[in-house]
C-alpha cells in the first residue's frame, strides 16, 4: 500500500479545534467514525459508535456512510472492508497491528489445520484476513461460547489464535477443542502477585477480566467477559469498586455510565501502573482528522480473499442474531 509521501508528516495548526474539524469532515464526507473500546477518551468521545469486536462488525455491517474511518487495529479495519467492500475505509495508522493476529501466520496455521482434517475451524475475530478466510466460523469474545455450545458435542473444533480464550471455552462448554498456541499482550502480562496485593488493599474491590487472561488470573476474577460484558456487569453490580484486568481504555466508559464508582486498573508484571495496548494507542485525534481530510491510508484488499474472509464473518453474524447477541 503506497501513501501519498509526506502525508503523515503534515503539520496540524495547534489552535486548530480538532473535535470541531473532524465534525465538520464526517459531515462533509457523509463519514463515520467505528471506536474500539480501547481508543483514548478523545477518540471514544468523537466517535460515531464504540464498541467491542462484535458491536463494531455490526455495526460496520449496516452503516449507509460512504467513508468509515475504523479507530482501532488493523484486523477490525479489515472486518470492516470485508462487509463494505464497495466503502473506503480508513485507518488512522497503518502500524496499529496486533500481537494476537501476529501470533498466527498464515502459512504455518494452514498447516496445522490439515494435520486435523475432521475438525472444522472456529477462529477469534482478532485474526488477519487470510486466516478469516481459512475459518469455518469466525467468534468474538461475546458470542464464543453460544457459538461453541451450538455444534454437536462431538464435533471436533481447532480454535485459534488466543490459547486462553480458547481454555476458558473448553472449561465453560467441557469440550476439548485443538487450541492454537497465540495470545494477547496486554491479557498475558498482568500480574498475578500484584492483582493479590491490589484485591488485599481494595478487599472490597470486585476483581472483573476479560477472557483472554490467563487462566491462574480468572480463578481471582468475580466477574469474566468480553469488554462490553464488563462495562455492562458494572452498571448492574451493587459493588462500588473494581480492579478491571483488560486494556485500560474501557476504563473511560466505566466512569462515564458510574461516575459513583471506582474503577482501579489491574496492574502488568513491568513497572508500569496500568496495561496499555501500544498498537491502539498508535491513534491519536491528529491522525483522525488527516485521515478524513486527506482520505488516508485508505485499506485496499485482494478481492479473493475479501470473499473469503468474509464467508465465515457473515456466518458469524448470522448465528449471533439468532442468539439474540
Amino acid at each position: 500500500m503506497e501513501l501519498e509521501k509526506g502525508f503523515l508528516q503534515k503539520k496540524i495548526d495547534p489552535a486548530l479545534d480538532l473535535f470541531e474539524e473532524i465534525n465538520y469532515l464526517k459531515k462533509k464526507k457523509n463519514a463515520v467514525i467505528l471506536a474500539h473500546y480501547y481508543q483514548d477518551a478523545d477518540i471514544q468521545d468523537i466517535a460515531d459508535y464504540i464498541g467491542d469486536s462484535l458491536g463494531l462488525a455490526q455495526e460496520a455491517q449496516k452503516t449507509s456512510s460512504e467513508i468509515i474511518l475504523f479507530a482501532g487495529v488493523h484486523f477490525m479495519a479489515e472486518t470492516a472492508k470485508i462487509l463494505n467492500p464497495n466503502k473506503k475505509v480508513l485507518i488512522p495508522d497503518l502500524k496499529a497491528g496486533c500481537s494476537l493476529a501476529d501470533s498466527c501466520p498464515p502459512d504455518r496455521f494452514a498447516a496445522f489445520k490439515k494435520d486435523h482434517p475432521d475438525h472444522i475451524v472456529i477462529t477469534y475475530i482478532n485474526c488477519t484476513a487470510e486466516i478469516k478466510a481459512l475459518s469455518d466460523i469466525i467468534c468474538t469474545s461475546s458470542n464464543a461460547v453460544h457459538i461453541v455450545e451450538s455444534l454437536a458435542k462431538d464435533q471436533k473444533i481447532i480454535f485459534a489464535p488466543d490459547k486462553n480464550l480458547g481454555a476458558y471455552i473448553n472449561k465453560k462448554t467441557g469440550r476439548n477443542m485443538v487450541l492454537w498456541d497465540g495470545s494477547c499482550m496486554v491479557h498475558e502480562i498482568f500480574s498475578l502477585e500484584k492483582l493479590t496485593k491490589l484485591k488485599i488493599q481494595n478487599p472490597n474491590a470486585e476483581i472483573i477480566a476479560h477472557p483472554e487472561c490467563e487462566s491462574n488470573i480468572l480463578e481471582l476474577a468475580d466477574f469474566i467477559g468480553s469488554t462490553t460484558a464488563l462495562l455492562n456487569y458494572t452498571k448492574r453490580s451493587t459493588s462500588k469498586e473494581f480492579i478491571v484486568l483488560t486494556e485500560t481504555g474501557i476504563l473511560h466508559q466505566m466512569q462515564k455510565s458510574c461516575p459513583d464508582k471506582t474503577f482501579i486498573p489491574a496492574p502488568p508484571n513491568n513497572n508500569c501502573a496500568c496495561n496499555d495496548c501500544p498498537h491502539m494507542k498508535l491513534n491519536t485525534l491528529e491522525k483522525i482528522y488527516i485521515a478524513l481530510k486527506y482520505e488516508q491510508p485508505e485499506l485496499i484488499m485482494d478481492e479473493k480473499l475479501l470473499n473469503e474472509a468474509k464467508k465465515p464473518i457473515l456466518k458469524m453474524l448470522e448465528l449471533s442474531a439468532k442468539f439474540g447477541l
